[in-house]
């Protein structure tokens, strides 16, 4: 049986790209305005190149296209196009990968990995009631499939929903999936402030037998993850350190950056980032870490991403997806906590993980405004989340 073993990481917490909705999803018009070239040669829109092997991509598209019902040549191109959206920051893969699933427009007939692949999109682009709603009835209909119930309870924890996600976890582990159904219930656990529990199963976790690199630097950034929340920075840092090193991979790098940042760390937060694909994600902790130390280049990184994040913006819906990310530009680069604060509001009614709350609650302390503070701290008692951060801002 295989696992995405990044599976909680496929929300697109800090990763998902903010020109998603200004450029559409399936094959729309690339920005709201027309451009009129001068002659045949000028250039005015590069199209991604196809992800990873040509020759590949082309046979499962002629695959497709003679057959649009061909399961197995739609699955393989849309996990394709969905790892080029994540590796590459390019947010018309996702697109792509929607395009490639079209022939399955309802969840009663899309075939089990069909629906879990949709699902999974629609976790990437944030649209979570969708992607839980699906999760559901894969579920339901299948109820031994351990990825699907691996999802739903990301899913769920992503928004807030202890008690669903943990039902989730539990129902993992009745899919004799034991690894992923432990530190699922781990997460929560910390989560809901049991953090010393939550140190104990992951710690035998990783002293279990035949744990690879992955699960490795899954289960030790979970750790780390916990810590910071439980206000051990030092346990925190050496769980980080020690999950980079199992493995390397974006989400942990970016977590360990915020992680140094909310510890005052600017300079070594940018040296952490050296080297990383200048996604939207990275790019906009590139500006605050660069901002907050002096660096020589956050002016070109603060005009870079508030380029991206004006573009973006030219579609509605992503003042609404891409709140988080523009709170903590507000807050962190521009300095204006009350329009950063409205921006974190928008965003907690969405999406409920930490560092949602986090962002929640610094804006709040740096508007000063104690009617906010309180509704902070009530969504986080509603949730029953548990964070030492959060309770030093109250």
């Amino acid at each position: 049986m295989q696992f995405m073993s990044r599976s909680r990481r496929m929300c697109a917490r800090f990763v998902t790209p903010l020109l998603l909705w200004a450029c559409g999803v399936a094959g729309g018009p690339a920005c709201a305005t027309v451009l009129a070239p001068t002659s045949d040669a000028e250039v005015i829109e590069t199209l991604p190149a196809g992800a990873g092997n040509r020759t590949a991509e082309r046979q499962l598209r002629r695959q497709l296209a003679a057959n649009p019902n061909a399961v197995e040549p739609a699955l393989a191109l849309a996990r394709r196009y969905l790892d080029a959206a994540r590796a590459q920051g390019d947010p018309r893969y996702a697109g792509l990968a929607f395009a490639a699933l079209a022939a399955w427009p309802s969840a009663a007939t899309a075939p089990d990995d069909v629906l879990l692949m949709q699902a999974t999109l629609q976790q990437f682009v944030h649209d979570f009631d969708t992607s839980a709603a699906n999760l559901e009835n894969l579920v339901q209909r299948s109820p031994t499939h351990a990825q699907g119930w691996l999802t739903l309870a990301t899913v769920r924890r992503v928004q807030g929903r202890y008690a669903e996600s943990n039902r989730a976890c539990a129902s993992l582990g009745a899919s004799h999936a034991g690894l992923y159904a432990r530190a699922c219930q781990a997460e929560n656990a910390s989560l809901q402030g049991h953090f010393d529990g939550a140190r104990a199963s992951l710690t035998a976790l990783l002293a279990g037998p035949g744990i690879d690199a992955s699960a490795r630097n899954w289960l030790l950034t979970t750790l780390a993850e916990s810590e910071a929340r439980a206000g051990r920075p030092a346990a925190a840092q050496a769980a980080f350190t020690q999950a980079l090193a199992a493995q390397a991979d974006p989400y942990t790098t970016l977590a360990y950056a915020d992680f140094l940042l909310h510890r005052g760390r600017p300079a070594d937060a940018l040296l952490q980032l050296r080297g990383e694909r200048r996604t939207d994600a990275v790019l906009l902790r590139l500006a605050i870490a660069a901002t907050q130390a002096g660096a020589p280049q956050a002016s070109a990184d603060v005009a870079e991403f508030r380029q991206r994040l004006e573009l973006a913006h030219q579609r509605p819906e992503a003042r609404t997806t891409h709140a988080r990310e523009a709170a903590m530009f507000a807050l962190w680069v521009d300095k204006e906590p009350r329009r950063a604060l409205e921006l974190a509001r928008v965003n907690a009614g969405q999406q409920r993980e930490p560092v949602d709350l986090l962002v929640f609650a610094q804006a709040a302390a740096a508007s000063g405004d104690a009617a906010a503070r309180r509704e902070v701290a009530a969504l986080v008692a509603s949730m029953g989340l548990h964070d030492k951060r959060l309770a030093a801002l109250r």
